[in-house]
């Protein structure tokens, strides 16, 4: 667990380098609930990139382990339950948020991320 990173992972820097080479330019940190992954605050856009395992996608990357079933069980409904509440609040505060899933950018990079370009763009 201790080798797990929370900043910075391979997927959040993937889809870094995507956008920039779009031409969009982004912070990476605020104080905003939940700590968005990427903030555009000029549109007031929030991104999280979120791996499908810790916030139970519901695709095959996101099976709860074998063994401690009631453990993970349980710490990865919390992780949903505080996604929830933090994309409440970020839509409260006037921001809208977008959820980049780690298998849909796996699978084609450019249908996960082309919308979320193009309504950047389109600002």
């Amino acid at each position: 667990m201790s080798r797990i990173r929370s900043t910075d992972t391979s997927l959040e820097l993937k889809v870094r380098k995507y956008l920039f080479s779009k031409g969009l330019r982004y912070r990476l940190h605020s104080d905003l609930p939940g700590k968005p992954d990427i903030i555009f605050p000029g549109e007031h856009v929030a991104v999280f990139i979120n791996g499908c395992f810790w916030h139970m996608h519901g695709c095959k990357l996101s099976t709860i382990p074998t063994s401690r079933r009631d453990y993970w069980r349980t710490k990865l409904e919390k992780n949903r339950e505080r996604d929830t509440r933090v994309n409440a609040e970020l839509t409260a505060l006037g921001w809208k948020t977008v959820t980049v899933w780690e298998c849909e950018v796996d699978k084609n990079i450019d249908e996960a991320l082309l919308p979320l370009v193009i309504t950047l763009k389109d600002k």
